[in-house]
């Protein structure tokens, strides 16, 4: 069906998609449902939100909060990554040159695009 096209799912890919699925699962486990008393996942995943908060708006300024969101979903793939990758015998997605010439290349571009369009 697919003729010559081949798609083959390498340690990365796997590694990537594993850490991907840990952090929507913390962060779905993390969810308090508007309860009245926060569990201790939601109060953690609170705690390094306010924290990961603070420091972007020490560094960035607080008129620049829209940076924030990317910042928090990148710093939470880098850590499983790195969590994960001390487990023995697994891959070590973070180490690998694709991923951080990837990330680095897209934040890159990202960031161009956005202070030309910002400052023209």
């Amino acid at each position: 069906i697919l003729g010559h096209l081949n798609i083959t799912i390498t340690n990365l890919a796997l590694y990537s998609c594993f850490i991907l699925l840990i952090v929507i699962g913390y962060h779905f486990y993390g969810n308090n449902d508007s309860k009245l008393i926060p569990s201790k996942w939601s109060i953690s995943l609170e705690s390094s939100f306010a924290s990961l908060s603070s420091m972007v708006r020490e560094q960035v300024g607080s008129n620049n909060e829209i940076y924030i969101p990317f910042i928090y979903s990148l710093f939470f793939f880098i850590l499983f990554g790195n969590l994960i990758s001390n487990v023995p015998y697994s891959f070590a997605v973070t180490s690998s040159g694709v991923v951080a010439l990837g990330l680095s290349f897209t934040i890159f571009i990202g960031v161009t695009i956005l202070a030309l369009s910002i400052h023209g």
